[in-house]
């Protein structure tokens, strides 16, 4: 099953960071970055970027998304006219797989990274991992997942 969610998280990415997976390996977004030489900063001015969302709907959206894929009644208005013609194309084999997963049990946030929210959901037969990123119209651009690590 693992082959079947990368294989549909790949599919959701916008074409872009496809032409990047096809020619290197795609960077983990759930993992940490790789430490770097840093100037000391206070706890507190990074601590708010670490608790809330970078999109404050980022939640609240995924979970429509969810609701909708598992119902089999995707809402695409709340997509890129980009993403929302991709998840169109492989509506058919995404469905399901999302639908198999189960009701969601939990969305937990992780963290965010260049803009774009990740989530751990936990669904009653799989523990997945979500990245969701918004374009400057506030419409979701950018939507993987993946099997929990």
């Amino acid at each position: 099953m693992k082959p079947l969610l990368i294989a549909a998280a790949l599919l959701l990415l916008p074409a872009a960071a496809q032409a990047q997976v096809a020619a290197a390996s795609m960077p983990n977004s759930f993992d940490a970055p790789a430490p770097a030489a840093r100037v000391a900063a206070p706890v507190i001015a990074a601590a708010p970027a670490a608790l809330a969302p970078a999109n404050p709907r980022a939640e609240d959206v995924l979970r429509e998304i969810i609701a909708g894929a598992q119902a089999g009644t995707i809402d695409y208005s709340l997509m890129s006219d980009d993403l929302a013609a991709r998840v169109r194309e492989q509506e058919t084999a995404i469905q399901p797989l999302i639908a198999g997963f189960g009701p969601v049990q939990a969305v937990d946030f992780v963290g965010n990274q260049n803009g774009a929210d990740l989530f751990a959901v936990t669904f009653t037969n799989a523990a997945t991992q979500w990245v969701i990123g918004f374009n400057e119209a506030d419409k979701v651009a950018a939507l993987l997942f993946r099997p929990a690590e």
